[in-house]
């Protein structure tokens, strides 16, 4: 073993073989000489070579020498001169890939064939191959060898070792393997934890006493909402669940309906038709179209619960597509628009405004799902400090929705656009103008880097034409083209401060933060 091991195992079809070493004999960096692969057959051929297109790679690679770079690991001249090292003490690993998958049935790998050093050899360690299907598989580790200079052979596949026991060795081998990686990750965040039972009994007590138990009350609904909802005490919690989700969904029952239509409504027309999107009742405001309501919510249920056929149906009505201009004797009679004579335009919500500002400077991270970003710096201190990052890495230019929000602390640029408090709940969103905004969207780092971005967009897109770059960015940020009179401001701005200066303006103009 201190010279060539040869690791037998099952034959698998593989293009990538890795090889992570766990420990070393005196703990000192582990050294490979040559990490090879061979292909079934009469006439075996090392797949992981060099001359045969291999490509070798390491976690590290020992600084300050020429004779251990990673390269040696699959040149096919062997010696200590020609070997690898890691920069690691005690661990390391090396990963050797080949352009096409081949069926391999043997793995060689020694410290040094020379046999003349007996240090740095690899004592705890797994050998994995890569599968078609993407797939690690561990075919063999030092657990199913002989311990170092135990003498005799190093296999245990040769002392007679039954499949099971192969097995066995492979899943132990398996199992270390992820407790080691799992112990490289560091410390663990701890979590309250605990376990699922049977709900007990509810009573009605007495004077409000726990310790004065009433009269059993069983699960139910509430019965002024038809279809009447009552389950028997000993009903199982699935089962709770499972009646209550239909009662919510029964078509019998309006109430879901209007909530939800009345949701869609306010955020559509900035205001619900209940003024109250999460209160429905007395201490809720009252509809201002109770028939209007109770039709959309028929129309809802009519449709199967689908979404779309009513945001179609309001965004193409004609009281969705009023003008905004004001109309003096109709504001003498509904001042606060409730009788929705016109259209009110809406600022656009903190996470719209920051997705439209990286969406138009090209830089917008579309990408869903996955884990959210963080915007803060990470800190050792027993109290956790909120400090923005001073430079945001490519993740931050997710879509806001992904961000990392704590409690009680706001995005440092856009939390002044009425985001709500993440400790609180916010039914609907309340709409200021104050002159923190103003300065977040003109002088904020934010800002700064995008108006630069957006810049670059318009530079690479139509080249260094100011005319061209107005006409452009008109376009990316309005949906229109300029008239005669902005294009001779924007003009003199580009002459003057530079594409980044115009880019900015249109950032900061009330169309650009306006829902029409």
């Amino acid at each position: 073993m201190d010279g060539c091991p040869n690791l037998e195992f099952l034959t698998v079809s593989a293009n990538q073989v890795r090889f992570p070493i766990l420990s070393t004999n005196g703990g000192s960096e582990p050294c490979i000489d040559e990490l090879e692969a061979y292909t079934v057959g009469n006439t075996p051929r090392n797949v992981a070579s060099q001359a045969a297109g291999g490509k070798a790679s390491a976690s590290s690679e020992y600084p300050g020498t020429d004779i251990h770079k990673v390269a040696h690991l699959n040149d096919g001249r062997l010696g200590n001169d020609r070997s690898w090292i890691s920069k690691s003490p005690g661990k390391g690993v090396a990963t050797i890939e080949w352009p096409v998958a081949a069926t391999i049935d043997r793995v060689i790998w020694g410290r040094d064939h020379s046999d003349r050093f007996r240090d740095r050899v690899a004592t705890e360690y797994f050998l994995e191959v890569r599968t078609a299907t993407g797939e690690w598989r561990v075919v063999a580790s030092s657990l199913d060898r002989r311990p170092l200079n135990s003498g005799g052979s190093t296999s245990l596949a040769d002392q007679g070792t039954s499949a099971e026991e192969r097995q066995r060795s492979e899943l132990v081998a398996r199992q270390t393997l992820l407790r080691g990686r799992l112990a490289s990750l560091g410390l663990t965040t701890n979590v309250y934890a605990g376990t699922f039972s049977e709900p007990g009994a509810t009573h009605v007590l007495r004077r409000g006493d726990p310790t004065q138990p009433g009269p059993v009350v069983a699960p139910s609904g509430l019965r002024s909402v038809n279809p009447p909802l009552v389950l028997d005490p000993k009903t199982p919690e699935s089962q709770r669940r499972a009646a209550l989700a239909r009662w919510i969904a029964d078509p019998k029952n309006p109430l879901a309906a209007r909530v939800l239509v009345n949701r869609l409504w306010h955020y559509h027309f900035g205001r619900g038709i209940v003024a109250t999107p999460s209160d429905f009742g007395f201490n809720g405001a009252p509809p201002s179209h109770p028939e209007l309501l109770d039709w959309l919510a028929g129309e809802l249920l009519a449709n199967g619960g689908y979404l779309k056929p009513l945001h179609r149906l309001m965004v193409t009505s004609a009281t969705y597509r009023q003008s905004s201009r004001p109309d003096r004797k109709a504001q003498g009679i509904d001042k606060q628009n409730r009788l929705l004579w016109r259209m009110v335009s809406k600022r656009l919500e903190a996470e719209s405004i920051r997705d439209s500002i990286l969406a138009c400077g090209g830089v917008l991270d579309t990408r869903m799902s996955g884990p959210g970003y963080n915007i803060w710096e990470k800190n050792t201190n027993y109290v956790a400090v909120y400090q923005p990052r001073t430079d945001p890495a490519p993740d931050t230019l997710r879509r806001m929705v992904y961000q990392f929000k704590p409690r009680m602390q706001q995005d440092p640029t856009f939390g002044a656009f009425d985001c709500p408090d993440a400790a609180l709940v916010s039914p609907r969103r309340t709409v200021s103008t104050t002159a923190l905004q103003a300065l977040n969207l003109f002088n904020s780092r934010f800002i700064l880097r995008q108006s630069e971005a957006f810049a670059k967009r318009l530079q690479a897109e139509v080249g260094p034409d100011p005319a061209r770059q107005i006409e452009r960015g008109f376009s990316l940020a309005f949906g229109r083209s300029p008239n005669p009179t902005e294009k001779a401001a924007a003009a003199a701005l580009i002459q003057n401060q530079g594409a980044s200066a115009f880019c900015r303006a249109l950032y900061n103009s009330n169309e650009f933060l306006y829902a029409p």
